[in-house]
C-alpha cells in the first residue's frame, strides 16, 4: 500500500423533492445532485498497522471523534488499517455532503490503495444515505432513500456560488418540520440543455426542506436574498437540509466577484465560487 489521496467535493442538491416516508423512518426523495469543482475536503491514506485519523483544515474542530466518525466507520467497512488524514475545508452540518463525502473519499482511497472492489450500495447506505451519491461524479439523479442513482447529463456549465452563514442545522429537525412527506417528484422533464436554460428549469423544481429549514434558521432567507442581489445571479436556493445555499450565475467572474463581495459584507459567512 502506498499513499493515496482522494478529493471529497461538496455535494450540491440543485433540487430536493421529498416524495414519501417508509415504515422504517427513511424518507424517499428525488434530487438532482452536482459536485463542486475544487471546493471540498481531502482524504489521504498511508500504510499503518492500526487505523488512526488526523484532522487538519479550517473546520477541523467540527469533526467528531470516536466511533461515530464517518471516516473511521468507512475504514472499518473496508476492513483496512491505515493512517488517515482528513483536510476539513467544508463547514459542518451544512447540507453539502461533508461527512458523507469524506466517508466516500475514504472508501475510494482504501479501495485504490489495496486494489479491492468498492462496496455495494447497501453497504455504503449503512454509513449514511448520502454516501452512495458521494461516490459519483458529474450530475446525477438520486432517488429512493439515496440508493437509486442514475447519470443525468454532463457538466452543468453554469457557474455556482456556495454560501454558508456559519449556522449548523439539525437534519432530523428539518425533516420533522415537513408539513407532509408525500410530495411530487421532479417529473419526466429532467433538465436538457438543448431545450431550456438551467435556471429556468430550476425555477419549476423545489427543495421541500427549505421551508422547515428557514423556520429553524431564518438566516437562510437572508443568505438567499444576499445571493440574489449579486450581479449575474439567475437563481438561488438552499442545498440539502441547509444551511448552505447556492446561486447560479451567468459567468464565472460574476460568481467570483459575488463571493468576494459577500465575504466582505458578511465576514462570518463562508462563500466560495465554483462550477459543477
Amino acid at each position: 500500500m502506498t499513499r493515496v489521496e482522494e478529493f471529497a467535493p461538496a455535494k450540491v442538491n440543485q433540487t430536493l423533492h421529498i416524495t414519501g416516508k417508509r415504515a422504517d423512518g427513511y424518507h424517499l426523495l428525488d434530487s438532482l445532485v452536482a459536485f463542486a469543482a475544487g471546493v471540498g475536503d481531502r482524504v489521504s491514506v498511508e500504510p499503518a498497522e492500526n487505523t488512526s485519523l488526523v484532522v487538519t483544515g479550517p473546520f477541523a474542530a467540527s469533526v467528531p471523534a470516536g466511533a461515530d466518525n464517518l471516516v473511521l466507520r468507512a475504514a472499518s467497512l473496508m476492513g483496512a488499517s491505515a493512517a488517515i488524514t482528513l483536510e476539513k475545508n467544508l463547514p459542518p452540518a451544512s447540507g453539502i455532503g461533508g461527512g458523507s463525502a469524506d466517508a466516500a473519499a475514504t472508501v475510494r482511497a482504501l479501495a485504490r490503495a489495496h486494489d479491492v472492489p468498492l462496496p455495494d450500495t447497501a453497504a455504503l447506505i449503512s454509513l449514511g444515505a448520502d454516501v452512495p451519491v458521494c461516490m459519483e461524479t458529474g450530475v446525477v439523479r438520486m432517488a429512493g432513500i439515496g440508493d437509486k442513482i442514475t447519470p443525468a447529463f454532463g457538466p452543468l456549465a453554469w457557474p455556482l456560488l456556495l454560501v454558508n452563514p456559519g449556522v449548523e442545522v439539525s437534519t432530523a429537525k428539518i425533516f420533522a418540520g415537513l408539513t407532509t412527506p408525500d410530495n411530487p417528484p421532479m417529473g419526466a422533464d429532467l433538465y436538457d440543455p438543448a431545450y431550456f436554460e438551467f435556471p429556468e428549469w430550476l425555477g419549476r423544481q423545489r427543495n421541500d426542506l427549505e421551508g422547515p429549514a428557514r423556520a429553524e434558521a431564518p438566516v437562510i432567507g437572508e443568505v438567499i436574498d444576499a445571493i440574489l442581489e449579486e450581479t449575474g445571479c439567475r437563481f438561488a436556493r438552499m442545498s440539502g437540509s441547509g444551511a448552505t445555499c447556492f446561486g447560479v450565475f451567468d459567468t464565472q467572474d460574476q460568481a467570483e466577484d459575488a463571493a468576494q463581495a459577500i465575504s466582505a459584507r458578511y465576514p462570518t459567512w463562508w462563500a466560495r465560487a465554483t462550477k459543477a
